[in-house]
């Protein structure tokens, strides 16, 4: 079959071509914005792009386009083939009908945390050897790839609240049907097509209906909104995780945490397994380790054996991934785009550099971000950083020096990326940290702001 993707560039729709392909689709896609690391993913799976959505990509006519949720009305290629009659779906539907129907679906659902906790239990049941199948919102360094078919029974899927097309206004995790479920966490978000906090608990019960009584479904203890979710009903076995001092009477619990939460201890009710050491930052991801050890032992790995193969879980790019070290200046790219993950990151990383200088650069790329809509909470979410640049995206809808006012002389807002790498390198100096927070492409900054420090470093001092 050929299957033609819109919208290919996105880290779901990019998982679904790299499926696609492995199922021996003939495939290729359009998209408007091409950056790394989804299009050197397809690249190096010989899948073809087109930029922009042109009407002649999609000659001659594919056998089946898959449309992705950023495209509307208007467009081009989606005026196309309404008016040619092509046969078109949603990519959630299409995984579901062609990917997840006789697979055994581990979801992870929530607000922050999907990926990393996602790729860690795809990680753990690899090397548990259950062969499993994933599509992740992101590219764990572990696999180097954001979704693989799998030849075992279990299927691990990053379940998104965000709607699943322009003719599908439910969000696209309704349609995976899980056998196991992870709930991280809930707070509002996607402003732009959940007018409150209510609609979203809706769309999650929804999910939580479609869990058989059979599964399980693994819930962030002490969070609000999702005990909310639950009140509303549910039918299937419920087992609380949550770190120590936040729901002591949680079936699990990570104790005895490090500062920086590099190593802690994972304990099901009274049995507590030897400290784990790991390379992730932050109390927000020993929650997610805990998570993904839980949903893999209710897959069937021994609790012994999960949290061993956690030590060896590399992370996931771009979130908080070192991009480079130019004389002592670390520059990390992070996926952050809202005040609650933004706080989350940067103080993991503030435990972990201690005294160090903490330079966050920020691009409010997000639907919800450039609404403003949580404006009011992100000067407390940067409170941790020594200096803030913040990126004014053309057409923003707020004033962000008002917003970042509290932070007093440490904010600066800029008009233009090139302003900002060159204030950064100019004031940098050896031992800071600089983490650039962005869901998008910011302009190629990471790459850019590194040369800039390489040629800082290296140009003459003068006499």
């Amino acid at each position: 079959m050929r299957i033609h993707i819109l919208g290919i560039c996105g880290t779901f729709m990019g998982g679904l071509a790299l499926l696609a392909r492995a199922q021996g689709h003939e495939v290729r896609g359009s998209d408007a914005n091409v950056y790394p690391p989804m299009s050197s993913q397809l690249a190096r799976a010989g899948i073809g792009l087109c930029e922009g959505y042109r009407p002649d990509h999609l000659q001659p006519d594919p056998d089946l386009v898959i449309i992705g949720n950023a495209l509307a009305r208007g467009n081009p290629a989606v005026e196309y083939i309404l008016d040619r009659g092509l046969p078109y779906t949603s990519g959630p539907q299409w995984l579901a009908e062609h990917v997840l129907r006789d697979r055994w679906v581990l979801a992870v659902a929530g607000t922050h945390g999907k990926t990393t906790t996602a790729g860690v239990l795809a990680w753990i049941l690899e090397r548990a050897g259950l062969q499993p199948g994933f599509l992740i919102g992101g590219v764990p360094v572990n696999f180097a790839e954001s979704a693989r078919l799998g030849a075992g029974r279990c299927f691990v899927v990053e379940a998104d609240e965000y709607d699943s097309a322009f003719f599908d206004k439910r969000s696209k995790f309704v349609h995976y049907r899980p056998g196991i479920l992870v709930l991280n966490n809930l707070e509002f978000d996607h402003a732009d097509i959940f007018p409150d906090l209510a609609a979203i608990e809706r769309q999650f019960h929804h999910l939580v209906r479609t869990v058989p009584s059979t599964g399980r479904i693994l819930c962030r203890g002490g969070d609000v909104h999702l005990r909310a979710v639950l009140e509303m009903g549910c039918w299937t076995p419920v087992e609380r995780f949550a770190l120590e001092d936040e729901d002591p009477g949680a079936e699990w619990t990570a104790r005895d945490l490090a500062p920086d939460g590099a190593r802690f201890r994972v304990c099901r009710g009274a049995e507590c397994t030897a400290p784990v050491s790991w390379p992730l930052l932050g109390r927000h991801n020993v929650a997610n380790a805990l998570a993904a050890v839980a949903a893999a032992v209710h897959a069937g790995v021994a609790l012994e054996r999960a949290v061993e193969y956690l030590g060896a879980f590399r992370g996931i790019h771009r979130r908080l991934e070192l991009r480079g070290e130019v004389n002592g200046v670390r520059v990390y790219d992070d996926f952050a785009h809202h005040p609650t993950a933004i706080a989350a990151t940067l103080e993991g990383l503030r435990r972990h550099i201690g005294r160090s200088r903490l330079i966050a650069l920020l691009e409010p790329r997000s639907n919800t971000m450039r609404m403003g809509v949580q404006r009011d909470r992100l000067a407390a979410a940067l409170e941790r950083a020594d200096r803030v640049l913040f990126y004014r995206t053309p057409g923003l809808a707020w004033d962000p020096q008002a917003a970042l006012a509290p932070l007093g002389e440490r904010a600066e807002v800029f008009d233009e990326v090139q302003a900002m790498i060159d204030r950064v390198a100019a004031r940098a100096r050896p031992g800071d940290c600089v983490v650039v927070m962005s869901n998008g492409g910011f302009a190629g900054i990471h790459e850019r702001l590194l040369g800039a420090l390489e040629h800082a470093s290296s140009a003459p001092v003068a006499s």
